[in-house]
């Protein structure tokens, strides 16, 4: 379907622009025509002007053209123009100027005397007969079916839609439908020039499924000046080619102009796998016009595609389109019979993945997501075998969060990559054990070396792991001639370097002889296998033939990447049990418990994954998924052993390091309640070899401090390495004569920051605690300097945001001058861990200077970076209430903290030597740090202290104007001024309101006390929520037909048996707005129920609105005559009356005054309908029935509070009209019959059709 759509192009309005491009022009023209002088001068001005002409009419980018007319002229003028002698390089110049100027290759200027006749177009298709037709397509197009059922159509000349149109049938029969049974299809565009736009959607519906059209495409023609919007047809001769088959395109340099457009599109819909070279880049159509008369050509694009796919933008001309797949044209086709061949191949592959999976992959609870992952995979990129492998491999490790499950491309004569499971070992047959014993004795001398090194460490090599049956068979031999000689030593290394495994059956045997001293068998891992469907715990022997190693001695394990199967095996378990230290390189990662299964074979080689079917589980629960063992100390294989003698030796201190850091605890922590269950986990740890891992100083500082902390839950308690001795910080000696006055002025003003922000609002920010004797020191400038500019501010921030802390003795001083003299603060109270008592710190009674006193607003800026003294005082004047803490939770730091070495090492253990108190709970604080008052980022921290001064700044004066707007509209005007008088004397409660949201509650709450009229309240808008707003709410009047539907929405009628009418609506509209459609109202409500012997109103639902309609819904419900007065209604805003009567007119007939009519009620019935109920019983017009109503009030106005976001609801009228002074708001309407409001209509039909029956 083609869709033509006409439209400007390449409108350029700036005018800077066309200056710009003017310019442009002129230079251009400079360079081609000054200069090129010649003796007949050949190059006339008329050419120039005809050349450009053709452009301006026919180039298809009319917006590069801007100005060049008017600079033609501008040369031409100025007589610059000279002539050239030879025709050729004039074309060449010319060529060479307009490709550079517009920067457009396609752009060719030729001389062809030759052409004295006008260039003739090809001849229409509709000008050629049936068989000239065929005969151009015959050398246009061929087709054959190769190996492997696939299609393949090789185009040279795209047609046009007319020849589509004319000879579709005979395409279909003789060439598509021998291609649409292939199992794919190779497009080969390899040798196609060109073609005709209008068949791009013919192709592509041919590939595309049906059911949607799609827009494949926008073309501009510049001869015509059109746009074309190129969509897929909706219906094609014959049948479309599966989408579930693949297409390959072949590209070439040569393809060009509309093959490529489609080449394009098809990569992009990804619908085609393109593969071949790169595109030439051309246009889409490309034209040669004749410049003027002469025998110059101009050859331009005249065509563009606006964005395939409607993406808007121009992608593939000039620049050509890339394959997915790149490769010499001549062999695109072999490559893409081999892509088609592998990806024939992924059903199969996905099946055999499948059922791998199944039959032997041991962890069976991922089973399920692997299958829906294969189900649902996206195969469509896939173009080799190494992206097949990638693919598989990321995707299936990414679900299985298995890195064992591996999928590997494999040559020929490769190794497979794991055992068969037939084989409980490495390829090869297993060795016989010979029944001689001598041949016994020198088997076991071959397969171990054994020695006892210096310091009396024992070491043993084995290079292979042997089943369990042959080592039992050996045992007496392996018994002397190894394992006894290695008993009695202090240490055992076992070097595995060059053992590459075996079989695993040996495991539990081996690992025994390295059991503790517990009693009876011990568990020493689980194992699961997918072959027997079988979980199976392995337990230690408790018969051996010879003594236990035990796990107290150190046992060190050397590995290397060769280290493989069953030796990591053996070297993970003794790692995970706690009872070896590993050095060495990680091992290979190579699993025994595997099967691999052939995907995929080929003669280039196999396509194989390799499926774990035996899951270790370590005594933790952990699962070992492979990927080789890492061990404790990393190094390389040639260097383990020397570096295993390194970590013997540190080893030999690890249990008095331990013991050390216990007993500095012990002494020094300042929480000694958790210093017993941390030392006991210390020591259960040591005893376990769990600090067998470390294999240096900092690594055990780092498991120390791990358990240290997890055990106390104290984040600053912690154990670290320092090589060289620490050296206590001190501060350093004042000179003997103390710094100069200047020396002095320049270090105060460099440690503390002061300003005085809008508002007199003063900023203190100082970014460390100096202790007390230096401040004393200083004391003088400091008031002079800093103080002095303060402390007549109308409210301070103190800035704490990078405050470390540092010195505590100073914080008495400082919380001081934010309090009264007298009398003294309790400031908060520390245990010192050295004395074990606890010390209160209280406020000093005289202090150096004016005291900033205790009335003006205190804020105190934190962050993550406040630490240990600044969270002190933030938290000593959070607790007292005396100033707002803003910014974020702080770190939680130590009062005073306590460094000591452990031993002599170069371990040194850190912990909090002090704990604050608090002066209010008497709870430490200082673990959990501060928690700001509120929370904001540290970045924001100020603004938000700055917002909260101008708050409270204009608290007495919002006070006042919510006390003048109650005292002013309230409906009680004795009330009101009463509660505007009150709210004055409560300003004192709002010194610590921090946002308008919190003003707003607490005005809130302050007015409804005073009152006690809930519906007196306070809300907070903010300005985006404007529309929100109560009460301020511009009236839509619908139109009459959307009315209508309104209507019939909201008003319910029903005539129950004995002509009960019956009417409901739940809430009141207005009656300006009513009134305009009321002819509406009687229409398709009143109508319904008017001529019933009897009418009940259901107001249980109706939630009020505005009290102007109830006259008139009251008026219909008596006679014609005098009007009856309803109501008397006083409005507080004008201190006036207002009376209700009956309308002496209405539109539709009157129900009367002689019919009966009940009203039913519930706790839900408020304001207007409240009032429709109250007039009507007391009138006696009407029974109620139902519950007490909610009581609520008349008419509400919402008034806004200054310049906030405040606004207040005060109801501003009230009820007169009873002479007993009774009234419904605040109260209620009790109805005559007092019932449950579920059961109400049911007794009211009972008490109606009673009454007509009598």
């Amino acid at each position: 379907m083609v869709l033509w759509m006409v439209g400007v192009v390449g409108v350029v309005e700036d005018p800077a622009l066309l200056i710009l491009l003017r310019v442009q022009w002129i230079l251009l023209l400079s360079t081609l025509l000054c200069g090129l002088a010649g003796p007949e001068h050949l190059f006339q001005p008329s050419l120039v002007l005809d050349m450009a002409q053709v452009l301006l009419d026919n180039y298809c980018f009319p917006e590069n053209l801007m100005g060049m007319q008017e600079a033609i002229e501008q040369a031409i003028r100025s007589r610059e123009i000279l002539g050239i002698s030879d025709p050729q390089m004039l074309a060449g110049v010319l060529t060479a100027g307009v490709q550079s100027s517009l920067n457009d290759p396609r752009l060719l200027i030729s001389y062809e005397p030759n052409s004295l006749e006008p260039l003739q177009p090809a001849p229409a298709p509709t000008n050629l007969t049936q068989e000239e037709l065929l005969s151009e397509l015959q050398t246009s197009m061929s087709y054959k079916v190769l190996d492997g059922n696939v299609g393949y159509l090789r185009v040279d000349n795209i047609p046009g839609q007319e020849v589509l149109n004319r000879l579709g049938g005979f395409l279909v029969t003789h060439i598509w439908k021998q291609l649409m049974g292939s199992s794919a299809l190779v497009l080969d565009l390899r040798h196609c020039m060109g073609g005709h736009v209008s068949s791009i959607p013919y192709i592509i519906s041919y590939l595309h499924p049906g059911g949607t059209v799609l827009h494949v495409d926008t073309i501009y023609n510049r001869p015509s000046n059109t746009t074309t919007e190129l969509w897929t047809l909706p219906q094609v001769l014959g049948e479309r080619y599966s989408p579930n088959k693949d297409v390959v395109v072949l590209t070439s340099g040569h393809t060009r102009g509309v093959a490529e457009d489609i080449v394009y599109i098809l990569k992009q819909m990804g619908r085609a796998i393109v593969v071949g070279e790169k595109t030439e880049g051309s246009a889409l159509h490309l034209q040669k016009l004749r410049i003027g008369h002469s025998d110059f050509f101009l050859t331009l694009p005249v065509s563009r595609s606006l964005g395939p796919l409607g993406r808007g933008s121009q992608t593939w001309e000039g620049s050509g389109v890339l394959p997915c797949v790149g490769t010499p044209a001549e062999e695109a086709l072999e490559k893409a019979l081999a892509i088609l061949t592998l990806r024939r191949a992924l059903p199969q592959i996905t099946r055999r993945l499948e059922e791998a999976l199944q039959n032997y992959y041991t962890l069976v609870g991922r089973v399920p997501a692997l299958l829906h992952l294969l189900a649902t995979m996206d195969f469509s990129a896939v173009v080799s075998e190494e992206d097949l492998v990638a693919k598989l491999n990321a995707d299936l490790q990414a679900v299985s969060e298995d890195p064992r499950l591996l999928v590997q491309a494999l040559r020929p004569r490769e190794n497979s990559p794991a055992p068969e499971p037939e084989a409980d070992g490495p390829p090869g047959a297993a060795p016989m054990v010979p029944e001689d014993e001598a041949a016994q004795r020198a088997l076991v001398e071959s397969e171990f070396q054994v020695s006892v090194l210096p310091g009396n460490v024992g070491y043993l090599r084995f290079d292979r792991f042997r089943d369990v049956s042959i080592l039992e068979v050996l045992g007496p031999h392996i018994l002397r001639q190894v394992w006894e000689p290695l008993q009695d030593t202090e240490q055992l290394i076992m070097d595995l370097r060059h053992n590459p495994g075996g079989p695993s059956s040996a495991l539990p045997l081996l690992l025994s002889y390295f059991q503790g001293p517990e009693a009876g068998p011990v568990r020493l891992f689980t194992t699961y296998d997918r072959r027997t469907n079988r979980t199976q715990e392995h337990f230690s022997r408790s018969e051996l033939q010879g003594r236990r190693y035990g796990n107290q001695r150190g046992v060190y394990l050397l590995t290397s990447h060769r280290t493989a199967t069953a030796a990591e095996e053996f070297a993970f378990l003794m790692q995970s049990l706690g009872w070896a230290t590993l050095v060495g390189e990680i091992t290979a990662g190579n699993l025994l418990h595997t099967h691999s299964v052939t995907l995929l074979e080929t003669p280039a080689g196999s396509l194989v994954i390799t499926v774990p079917m035996l899951t270790f589980i370590d005594n933790h629960g952990e699962g070992w998924l492979g990927g080789g063992v890492v061990p404790d100390a990393i190094v390389l294989a040639e260097e383990a052993l020397d570096r295993a003698w390194e970590v013997l030796d540190f080893h030999q201190s690890l249990g008095a390091l331990v013991e050390d850091t216990g007993h500095l605890l012990e002494a020094h922590y300042a929480r000694p309640e958790v210093v017993g269950q941390t030392w006991a986990l210390l020591r259960h740890k040591l005893a376990q070899g769990a600090y067998r891992t470390a294999v240096d100083p900092e690594s055990l500082a780092s498991q120390l401090t791990a358990d240290l902390q997890e055990v106390s839950g104290d984040h600053r308690l912690l154990v670290f390495h320092s090589p060289g001795e620490l050296v206590a910080e001190e501060a350093p000696p004042l000179p003997p004569a103390g710094p100069s006055p200047e020396e002095l002025s320049y270090l105060i003003e460099a440690l503390f920051k002061t300003e005085i922000l809008p508002g007199q609002l003063g900023y203190l920010r100082f970014d460390t605690m100096a202790d007390l004797q230096a401040v004393k020191a200083i004391g003088p400038q400091l008031m002079q300097l800093v103080w002095a500019r303060l402390v007549g501010t109308a409210a301070l921030v103190v800035d704490l945001r990078y405050n470390p802390g540092s010195y505590s003795s100073a914080i008495p001083l400082l919380c001081s001058y934010f309090f009264e003299a007298k009398p003294r603060r309790h400031l908060y109270s520390v245990f010192d861990r050295a004395t074990s008592q606890v010390m209160e710190v209280w406020t000093l009674p005289q202090v150096a200077g004016q005291r900033y006193g205790p009335h003006k607003d205190l804020y105190v800026l934190v962050s993550h970076s406040s630490g240990s003294a600044a969270e002190t005082f933030s938290r000593t004047m959070q607790d007292l209430q005396r100033a707002t803490i803003i910014g974020e939770p702080t770190a939680g730091g130590a009062l005073s903290v306590g460094i000591y070495q452990v031993g002599s090492s170069p371990l040194y253990a850190s912990m909090p030597t002090q704990i604050a108190l608090s002066a209010t709970t008497g709870q430490p604080w200082d673990l959990a740090g501060v928690e700001p008052d509120i929370i904001v980022p540290v970045s924001e921290a100020l603004s938000v202290a700055q917002d909260i001064m101008a708050l409270r700044a204009k608290v007495p004066t919002v006070l006042q104007t919510a006390g003048k707007l109650v005292a002013d509209n309230y409906a009680s005007p004795e009330l009101g001024a009463k509660m505007a008088a009150q709210l004055i004397h409560l300003q004192s409660h709002y010194a610590t309101v921090t946002s308008e949201g919190a003003l707003a509650e607490m005005l809130g709450a302050d007015l409804q006390m005073l009152s006690r009229d809930p519906h007196l309240k306070t809300v907070h808008i903010p300005e985006d929520a404007k529309d929100h707003i109560p009460g301020i709410m511009p009236m839509q009047i619908p139109s009459p037909e959307v009315f209508e539907d309104l209507i019939k929405f909201s008003f319910h009628t029903n005539v129950f048996e004995g002509n009960l009418g019956y009417l409901r609506f739940d809430m009141f509209g207005d009656c300006e707005l009513l009134s305009q459609v009321s002819e509406l109202l009687v229409e398709h409500v009143w109508r319904k129920v008017v001529h019933t012997d009897a009418m009940i109103i259901d107001m249980r639902f109706n939630i009020g609105g505005p009290t102007s309609s109830i006259s008139a819904l009251c008026s219909y419900f008596f006679d014609e005559g005098p009007p009856i007065l309803l109501d008397k209604i006083y409005n507080r805003p004008n201190d006036s009356v207002n009376e209700i009567w009956t309308h002496t007119q209405l539109a539709g007939e009157r129900y009367g005054s002689k019919k009966s009519v009940v009203i039913l009620t519930s706790r839900v019935t408020a304001g207007a309908a409240e009032e429709f109920t109250y007039i009507m019983k007391r009138l006696g017009r009407a029974l109620v029935i139902g519950e007490v109503t909610s009581g609520g009030c008349q008419l509400l106005q919402t008034y806004h509070v200054d310049d906030t976001h405040l606004y207040i609801t005060i109801p501003t009228a009230h009820s007169v009209g009873a002479l007993d002074g009774s009234s419904w708001e605040g109260v209620g309407v009790t109805p005559h019959v007092v019932v449950p409001a579920e059961v109400a209509l049911t007794r009211a039909k009972e008490m109606l059709q009673h009454s007509l029956q009598q």
